[in-house]
């Protein structure tokens, strides 16, 4: 009962930092071609600028294999200073152009410019506001995702189909951040503005039937619903709905 509790207060808070950074990366601006080798993110959930780049690539609805690197973090953190010369976050690597770029309004930039082929939008674009809404939509989920919790590494990483806005979502997000759990994040963003709303009370009413041959299109025809998070844990053969569940799973597979 206490759990059940402090996960509903958690999912409000979760809300309150979507509305910090007012809903940005639900819906999808432009469904951009997922380039040949993967994007690599080495990322800090709870940061605002780290999430500034995953809000972007929500709208470009473009995966991104994760580096968790939380604070204390013994994992990926070394390795992102030996890609890039220190440890500042977020990191992005793209091996399809050979950059690396710290900075998130400069990987935003590079985002839209380079899968996008368009300029930043102006929902996306950086404002003198930002950091202060970030940092207190950061503050609203408790500064979860921010530092590393004892676990234990898997042999393979995950697989998580989210958006950045989802506050489901978010709360798993925090958990692999904290657990140092690479995995490989699946954007599943709103491709229609009749699709806003939760999984099951969506604006629009009726069958719910996302877009022709988009990203939803394909997660419906494999699982008969759309709805994140979604979890595929490779090393166990795992595969759940639901963020209770699956911060329950990842707590007695990984925690410490």
């Amino acid at each position: 009962m206490l759990n059940a509790l402090k996960h509903n207060v958690n999912v409000l808070e979760s809300v309150a930092t979507s509305s910090f950074t007012a809903w940005r990366g639900c819906l999808v601006v432009k469904a951009a071609e997922q380039p040949e080798k993967p994007i690599i993110l080495y990322d800090m959930e709870g940061c605002p600028y780290c999430r500034r780049v995953r809000e972007a690539l929500t709208a470009l609805n473009l995966d991104v294999e994760i580096r968790p690197c939380p604070k204390g973090g013994r994992i990926y953190r070394a390795e992102a200073e030996a890609i890039g010369g220190k440890q500042l976050f977020p990191l992005l690597v793209d091996e399809n152009t050979g950059q690396v770029i710290y900075e998130s309004e400069d990987i935003v930039e590079y985002l839209f410019r380079q899968y996008g082929g368009r300029p930043v939008p102006g929902y996306y674009k950086a404002r003198v506001w930002q950091p202060v809404f970030g940092s207190l939509g950061s503050v609203a989920s408790e500064m979860r995702g921010l530092r590393a919790a004892p676990g234990k590494r898997p042999d393979q990483g995950l697989h998580l189909w989210s958006f950045e806005g989802s506050p489901f979502s978010r709360l798993v997000r925090e958990k692999l951040c904290e657990l140092e759990i690479p995995y490989t994040l699946h954007n599943l963003g709103k491709e229609h503005w009749t699709e806003i709303g939760p999984a099951k009370q969506r604006i629009k009413p009726g069958k719910y039937q996302p877009l022709p041959g988009g990203k939803r299109d394909d997660f419906f025809r494999q699982h008969g619903r759309v709805q994140v998070p979604y979890l595929e844990d490779p090393n166990t053969g795992t595969s759940m709905f639901e963020s209770a569940r699956i911060l329950k799973y990842l707590e007695e597979q990984y925690g410490g």
